[in-house]
């Protein structure tokens, strides 16, 4: 069944704060195999790790309709209003965009903004998932 058009527009209540810790942001490089020594600003690609916590958040709504195990994550996108950098609390809060059906596919579009404990917009996520339920 494809996942309701009234979802456009919904925004979803901000993830739990995250912190962002030197140790995580070096495991994350050493995962993504990115260079990165302590001090340096995190890799440009780190948000997705709060960020997911919001698509997570969107999966297991159960109103929503969308299983995991049949997402394909198509696009990320960042948009920087400055680094992240270890000292950093932040939260996301995931809007959805954007909902077409192509072909029996839902074609999600996602927008998350990541804030600091300031309420300071750092990064903006986005992202399209394709959706396929039933499959």
């Amino acid at each position: 069944m494809p996942v309701d058009a009234g979802l456009v527009g919904r925004t979803f209540p901000p993830t739990e704060p995250y912190d962002v810790t030197a140790h995580a942001v070096r495991a994350f490089a050493e995962a993504t195999g990115t260079p990165w020594t302590d001090g340096d600003p995190a890799p440009a690609t780190f948000p997705i790790v709060v960020a997911f916590a919001a698509m997570q958040a969107l999966m297991d709504d159960p109103t929503v309709g969308i299983e995991l195990h049949h997402v394909v994550h198509g696009e990320q996108r960042f948009v920087h209003e400055r680094p992240v950098v270890a000292g950093d609390r932040l939260t996301a809060e995931l809007t959805v965009e954007t909902l077409r059906q192509v072909g029996g596919a839902d074609i999600i579009g996602t927008s998350s903004a990541l804030t600091d404990a300031d309420g300071a917009l750092v990064c903006t996520a986005r992202a399209t998932l394709v959706h396929k339920a039933g499959a």
